[in-house]
């Protein structure tokens, strides 16, 4: 479980730019829950993953995970516990190094640096069966380099690399957004399959209406900072994309777009 407990977030603060984001926020995150967050554009989804994972300091308040204080944790050390796909597909692999490397490199995630090779051979055929459950045929390129990869190869690999090490939390951060159709719905497919099958708690930010809908336990709309529907377990079943998109409708007039 994750919680933030009285949030408040500036940006430009002490200048006359400043722009209050939170303001006594809150939100609590279940185990296992799968909570899908929407909302318009500057209504604080992305800096609430940012916020979570450390790469943006809170001016007040508390966050913490299974009971222990992260408020003041370094990113480097959060990321032993959090696992984060980003939009572009390019952020969560390395171009020039093979899908071996890649995946080296994820399995070595956490652990100290030593004079050791980075690339263990006794682990290929681990590697191997973890790529062939993406069903993209990647466990027969090892020696490519990823960087010649489509996009949704590549967010795939991202995925799988992010849940490969023993994590407690996925961000997902709008990470279907960059691809086509077609290979986002495969990617959403993969991402409901990981996140069940590791029974991960997670977060993910999106644009996409019915994907909101269609997966997780819980829906989150933002505005302005802060929670205009919290929908979970039955309530959120009953909810379809027009509901939503009314929702949506009804805060852009209030805004005057």
């Amino acid at each position: 479980m994750i919680e933030l407990k009285h949030i408040e977030k500036y940006y430009n603060a002490g200048t006359v730019n400043e722009m209050c984001l939170f303001k006594d926020f809150n939100l609590t995150v279940h185990d296992q829950e799968f909570i899908s967050v929407v909302g318009s554009n500057g209504s604080g989804k992305t800096s609430l993953l940012n916020l979570i994972c450390g790469t943006l300091p809170l001016d007040d308040g508390k966050i913490v995970m299974n009971g222990n204080d992260i408020t003041h944790m370094p990113e480097y050390k959060r990321q032993r516990l959090i696992g984060r796909v980003y939009q572009n597909p390019a952020m969560g692999t390395c171009p020039n190094m093979t899908i071996l490397e890649n995946m080296a490199l994820a399995d070595n995630k956490g652990k100290p640096f030593n004079l050791l090779p980075g690339t263990n051979r006794r682990r290929m055929d681990y590697y191997r069966t973890l790529l062939s459950t993406l069903g993209l045929g990647l466990e027969d390129k090892m020696s490519v380099k990823v960087g010649v990869l489509s996009g949704g190869q590549r967010q795939a690999m991202a995925l799988l690399m992010s849940t490969m090490t023993p994590i407690e939390f996925l961000i997902l951060d709008e990470h279907t957004a960059a691809l086509d159709p077609k290979t986002a719905d495969t990617i959403m497919m993969l991402t409901d399959k990981i996140v069940k099958e590791k029974k991960l708690t997670t977060i993910m930010v999106t644009h996409n209406l019915r994907y909101a809908v269609e997966y997780g336990n819980r829906l989150y709309m933002m505005h302005q900072g802060h929670a205009v529907l919290d929908k979970a377990g039955k309530e959120k079943e009953s909810l379809n994309v027009d509901a939503i998109l009314s929702q949506f409708n009804a805060i852009s007039i209030e805004c005057g777009n």
